[in-house]
């Protein structure tokens, strides 16, 4: 064993019977068990929050199945080292398989998800992605349907207590209970968190006492806990004050997120969906402005993608407010689900058969009319109801 090595590579796994945590995933009969067991390999993304063995994994299942494994980062990776693999894989079955791990898959834009899918498809790389953020979202269509996806949780207290017992033995070094107490709950569920810790305070101090592990918390970097309360009490904020027009608040919130390591394409699509809600028909360039601050972080990312959302925070928040748009819909809605699918009048259906213009489909129609178009049961009902820009009203 190289003592010189991270002490993450120290205890880092080698099958699945020493990888601590995702029961539902490499138990008994479990999906990632059995594709070990009977040597199967498919693309797959992984989906869950940091430090929870999305990377070990993948080594693992490149390990058991007896493929080759290439890692990169969605964050700084592009087409040019993907060609290069390419060039490297195999197009004869029953050569060794060629894997790509690639960690942030989310980070990668949709032209280069884009280049990626003729070789998932055609198998000459299988795909293993790794992702922080809901696939649905940040995964095109056509990518996402050829990977399965499978979860993973967040570790547990007891599972982070049982990779900092396996450092502390490789280690061969003690740790009181206070100490371990506090590591397991400064984690939070995050093991690369836990092992950092470790190794830091060990290397600087050579020991792991609690003052030790609390000195080796150097950086101010405030951990952005992305399933916690955290996470929606600052977006909570973050919205909230803009819809008061709270500009200096909305900034420090916008702030807090992208300190934290918020996805920005997170942050722009609730922009987005803002500019619609609250701002609306009061100025509908608001919505233009949040589509070209999504695009902006779509292709350019951090750090420089922040002035882009700074830059549409400050116009959202500044931007008169108004919900008639989004209470008339939800006012439809309310009906529809109270009502069900109402009859529509005749004169509007379409009719595009002999037998529906015998039924007086469409007949009456007239393109400009003051006629009453709802259904008999809603006829007169309002739901778009004009109003003046809540901010007028303060």
């Amino acid at each position: 064993m190289n003592s010189s090595a991270p002490l993450a590579d120290l205890i880092r796994p080698k099958n699945l019977d020493e990888f601590i945590g995702q029961a539902h995933l490499i138990g008994p009969n479990k999906p990632l068990r059995l594709a070990i067991e009977n040597q199967q390999l498919f693309s797959m993304l992984f989906w869950g929050p940091p430090g929870v063995g999305k990377t070990t994994l993948a080594r693992i299942l490149a390990r058991s199945t007896g493929a080759e494994i290439y890692e990169l980062s969605a964050v700084s990776a592009g087409k040019d080292d993907i060609r290069k693999i390419i060039g490297t894989a195999p197009n004869t079955p029953g050569l060794i398989k060629k894997i790509l791990f690639l960690d942030e898959i989310h980070r990668f834009n949709k032209a280069q998800q884009d280049y990626l899918l003729p070789f998932v498809e055609t198998g000459k790389l299988t795909l293993i992605g790794a992702t922080t953020e809901n696939p649905s979202f940040e995964v095109i269509p056509p990518l996402l349907s050829r990977c399965r996806v499978f979860v993973l949780n967040e570790l547990s207290n007891p599972e982070i207590g049982q990779i900092i017992n396996r450092c502390l033995s490789i280690l061969k070094v003690k740790m009181s209970k206070d100490a371990i107490d506090w590591l397991t709950n400064m984690a939070n569920g995050d093991a690369r968190q836990a092992i950092t810790m470790i190794d830091n305070a060990h290397t600087l101090y050579g020991n792991l006492k609690l003052d030790s592990l609390k000195n080796a918390l150097q950086s101010s970097f405030l951990r952005f806990d992305k399933k916690g309360d955290e996470h929606y009490n600052t977006i909570s904020a973050f919205i909230k004050s803009m819809r008061a027009s709270n500009v200096d608040a909305a900034v420090y919130y916008l702030a807090r997120m992208i300190e934290g390591g918020e996805d920005p394409l997170f942050i722009a699509r609730r922009m987005v969906i803002f500019a619609s809600e609250d701002i609306g028909i009061s100025n509908s360039s608001a919505l233009m402005l949040a589509n070209q601050v999504f695009r902006a972080c779509e292709t350019i990312g951090y750090p420089e993608c922040a002035i882009n959302l700074v830059h549409g925070v400050v116009y959202l928040a500044k931007s008169p407010k108004n919900r008639s748009a989004y209470d008339a819909l939800r006012a439809a809605q309310a009906d529809v689900k109270l009502l069900g699918n109402l009859p529509i009048p005749l004169e509007i259906r379409n009719a595009p058969t002999k037998l529906m213009k015998d039924l007086h489909y469409g007949e009456g129609y007239e393109k400009y009319t003051n006629v009453d178009l709802l259904p008999d049961k809603l006829k007169g009902k309002k739901y778009f109801i004009p109003i003046k820009n809540q901010n007028d009203q303060k």
